[in-house]
């Protein structure tokens, strides 16, 4: 007989309080990572897209969208601990970038669970507050956040599938 395995996230009673999760592989950040996300998102700041100019600036050179690197930070927890487990994403807060990410540099991030309650209005739900770490190669701080997650539970997760008849052995899935 064939096992099979879903790639998911943990489930909110998987989850513990004061547990680190070190995401891995890092990613390696480039100039065209930088200019498409960029200018997808409608930034036109120089620092970004134009390097003459960013070499008259005090760290000579261009950075990363800071944005982009959030984006990459909170990306990097998703397949260890939401994907497919998450409700959805209630929030950001103490977001900082300590200091800058440049082309070429490798983000490497960490999650810690600072807190996590069960939902007092969506049972089979909880909500889940991490602090995520992003360094680059060097081990040097980038970016922070406290990232906030509506996770379900196993039970209500299973009960919501059947419900919608898209549990592995249902009539719909």
């Amino acid at each position: 007989m064939n096992k099979t395995v879903v790639q998911r996230g943990l489930y909110f009673g998987e989850i513990e309080v004061g547990t680190t999760y070190v995401h891995r592989p890092g990613r390696t950040v480039t100039e065209t990572d930088n200019v498409l996300f960029t200018t997808a998102t409608m930034n036109t700041q120089a620092l970004h897209l134009d390097a003459a100019w960013s070499e008259t600036q005090p760290f000579g050179q261009r950075l990363m969208n800071s944005m982009f690197t959030l984006a990459t930070v909170v990306g990097q927890s998703v397949t260890q601990l939401t994907q497919g487990t998450i409700v959805a994403q209630l929030g950001l807060t103490d977001v900082t970038f300590p200091n800058p990410l440049f082309h070429g540099d490798t983000l490497y991030t960490e999650t810690v669970v600072t807190d996590k309650r069960p939902s007092s209005s969506r049972p089979g739900q909880g909500i889940v507050t991490m602090a995520h770490t992003g360094r680059n190669q060097h081990g040097v701080v980038v970016a922070t956040a406290s990232r906030t997650c509506l996770m379900w539970s196993e039970e209500g997760h299973r009960n919501a599938l059947e419900a919608a008849g898209t549990a592995p052995g249902s009539a719909g899935g």
